[in-house]
């Protein structure tokens, strides 16, 4: 492996056993999400998605970065999404995937070195995945969403204003909160924010953020 691409300390964490213990915790269905975020938020995920992709037709081209088993792409098939893509690094995550939404088109990979064309996509997002980058290696992450996304950047993360490091079941390199949107915002002189949502946890002093950004 060259330098390029060397593995990084939170992807051998993911691709091992303790990213197989995620998996099983968080593979769920449509009403099991929705019941989760019901309880986290006071809403569900279907209502969100429909508040932040309501001017993106059904045909875009989307793709999810760290798909993980499918959760979302499962969501956004049912509401009507017909081109949909996924990436995981994981590679039990993946197979559960493949098997779990079987027309979305899967590729085993890393956000940091995306298999993707340049534009190829009209929409690229992620859900819970910046936030297990080290800070170090997410210019690299954002570099590859922003490179294969032609038109929207869509994401929900662990909102803090400054990057804070949280421990995450007994490890301290696994989980960090910021502004994610404006970390594109500063980086990409060509986005804009569409539309942003602070989302409070009912049971804890978390707060989330969904954002969707557009190229000017």
């Amino acid at each position: 492996m060259n330098q390029a691409t060397a593995e990084t300390s939170q992807q051998k964490s993911w691709s091992g056993d303790f990213g197989r213990a995620y998996t099983d915790r968080n593979t769920l269905s449509i009403e099991q999400l929705d019941s989760l975020y019901q309880t986290n938020f006071g809403t569900t995920r279907r209502r969100l998605n429909e508040t932040f992709l309501r001017d993106i037709p059904p045909t875009t081209r989307i793709l999810e970065v760290g798909c993980n088993s499918g959760n979302q792409l499962i969501l956004l098939q049912a509401m009507g999404f017909t081109s949909l893509w996924g990436v995981e690094l994981q590679s039990y995550a993946f197979e559960l995937a493949r098997a779990r939404v079987p027309r979305a088109r899967l590729s085993q990979g890393s956000a940091l070195d995306l298999p993707c064309e340049d534009g190829y996509f009209d929409l690229v997002f992620t859900s819970g995945v910046l936030i297990h980058i080290s800070p170090a290696d997410l210019p690299r992450a954002l570099d590859e969403i922003h490179r294969c996304s032609r038109s929207w950047i869509w994401g929900m993360e662990y909102y803090a204003p400054e990057i804070t490091q949280v421990n995450y079941r007994g490890h301290d390199d696994l989980l960090w909160k910021m502004d994610y949107a404006r970390r594109y915002l500063d980086r990409f002189d060509d986005l804009e924010l569409v539309r942003e949502q602070s989302l409070p946890y009912l049971n804890s002093s978390n707060v989330d953020t969904m954002y969707l950004l557009k190229r000017k």
